[in-house]
């Protein structure tokens, strides 16, 4: 009776029966329809084990260190009790989180050959493409555990998405596409919208994105314009939201973090290197730590050096900034710290050398992940230059810093308006100029006179109650096979 009443009778019964089928189609030299019968076995167990699994596979086709959102996807479904697979890049070290959790696990691709950028960019293109291709599969089809769900990072759609649909019906896996822009307009940025890879890339996105179970983007206009453009069916908003580690940090922590990070920056420092100083902190004879009353005001600015962010803007408004404070307006010093790495970093960095200015300072470190959220915490105003190739995406910098309680100056794009609300928890500018007499207007008489400052925080407070986790629940879980 024990094995009779195993759960597993049924399927055993099934697989006898199977088996039997196809002996008999090999002695009739059917070799065709063995073939074709058998792959119908592998899915029909795909598809039985998928549906009352609990193993995700999530597909980052970049850096799986700089992709913050997708990362915590994995967090929240590790929390849920799902054993979570991420296949991406290596490069940047991942949030300490993901690398501790037991139920998280990573599959790092190699990069293409670097010989294939040697090609006419068509051929590059295409090469890169295959060896991509054929590395996923690989990971998706050999080395994967049997996934019940599979979460797709969109961009990059090429070939991303079309393995993920194949690998998701071969699997019996729910295919889930968490849209973060589109790649086609991304691509459009170096190549041209009339490119021909860019034609290919808006129709193949079009196709295989239009093949997923389930939908999640970042903003309202996105999911509209899902609906409008694909013909997608109930995409669901997921807006960017902060995990817990993104707050306020204290001035303890703040002076132990400046202390740090002053070893490799001298902009940290203290201008007379005294013992137990920074540029903004001190401690007291008691021990006690104390922000210095004429500290410089510390802007944070985070970047993925590329063209979609134009850092000539805040350049030319730090200089005209340094105008001001010339012709006569009391202003304060800057230290402008400008975080990430990318492809144009070495080109500003450049510019940044050669400029002479007195009161602004700069800096360009990549942080860790923790590092990171302490300097947002511990910053006085951010400014976020991201213009969305679509239109339709919000900046995940903006997200993190509101998380922090800092205020935000942006710059204006069409769907800005979901996150930064003019002059409530920041401000929005459309030009070096406008960025400048903002600059001008909430800094002087600092850090005595924050009041404009002070208010975006107080606003923020709002923000900073629905965190990543509890949004992620209430929109994402419902959707899951669980």
């Amino acid at each position: 009776m024990t094995v009779f009443s195993s759960p597993n009778v049924d399927l055993f019964v099934q697989g006898s029966l199977i088996l039997l089928m196809e002996v008999y189609l090999y002695f009739q030299e059917l070799y065709t329809v063995m073939c074709v019968t058998t792959l119908f076995f592998i899915m029909a167990m795909g598809y039985r084990k998928a549906r009352c699994g609990s193993r995700a596979c999530l597909l980052v086709l970049g850096d799986i260190g700089r992709s913050p959102r997708m990362q915590y996807h994995a967090l929240s479904l590790a929390t849920e009790g799902f054993d979570v697979e991420i296949v991406g890049y290596g490069g940047s070290k991942p949030h300490g989180d993901v690398l501790v959790n037991d139920k998280i696990t990573l599959h790092i691709m190699s990069d293409p050959p670097g010989f294939l950028r040697v090609f006419p960019s068509v051929i590059s293109y295409v090469s890169k493409v295959i060896w991509q291709s054929m590395q996923l599969y690989y990971v998706m089809l050999i080395k994967l555990q049997w996934p019940s769900h599979i979460l797709v990072q969109n961009p990059p759609a090429i070939p991303t998405l079309a393995v993920a649909w194949v690998c998701s019906r071969l699997y019996g896996s729910k295919f889930i596409i968490d849209w973060h822009n589109y790649g086609y307009s991304l691509l459009g940025l170096s190549l041209g919208e009339r490119h021909i890879l860019v034609r290919f890339s808006k129709w193949f996105e079009g196709l295989f994105g239009g093949m997923g179970d389930s939908h999640l983007c970042v903003t309202v206009a996105m999911r509209e314009d899902l609906v409008k453009k694909w013909g997608l069916k109930r995409p669901l908003t997921l807006y960017d939201r902060p995990p817990k580690v993104f707050h306020q940090t204290p001035v303890e922590s703040q002076h132990k973090l400046f202390r740090k990070l002053a070893v490799d920056y001298t902009v940290f420092d203290s201008s007379k290197h005294i013992k137990n100083t920074t540029a903004f902190t001190q401690e007291t004879v008691s021990g006690d730590i104390i922000k210095i009353e004429n500290r410089p005001v510390l802007i944070v600015s985070s970047t993925s050096w590329t063209q979609d962010e134009d850092f000539s803007i805040l350049l030319s408004a730090l200089e005209m900034y340094e105008a001001a404070f010339k012709s006569g307006k009391k202003l304060p010093r800057i230290v402008c710290a400008i975080t990430g790495k990318g492809p144009q970093k070495e080109y500003y960095q450049d510019i940044i050398a050669k400029m002479a200015l007195q009161q602004v300072q700069f800096c360009t470190p990549w942080l860790t992940a923790e590092d990171y959220a302490m300097l947002l915490g511990s910053a006085d105003l951010g400014v976020c230059l991201h213009i969305s190739s679509s239109g339709l995406d919000l900046p995940m910098k903006v997200v993190d810093m509101f998380g922090s309680g800092l205020p935000v100056c942006a710059i204006n794009f069409q769907c800005l308006g979901e996150l930064v609300k003019h002059k409530e928890n920041g401000l929005v500018f459309n030009d070096a100029q406008e960025l400048s007499q903002q600059l001008q207007e909430l800094l002087q008489g600092f850090p005595s006179q924050q009041e404009r400052l002070k208010s975006f925080r107080a606003n923020l407070q709002s923000f900073q109650t629905e965190r990543w986790e509890e949004n992620w629940i209430k929109t994402v879980r419902p959707i899951l096979y669980i």
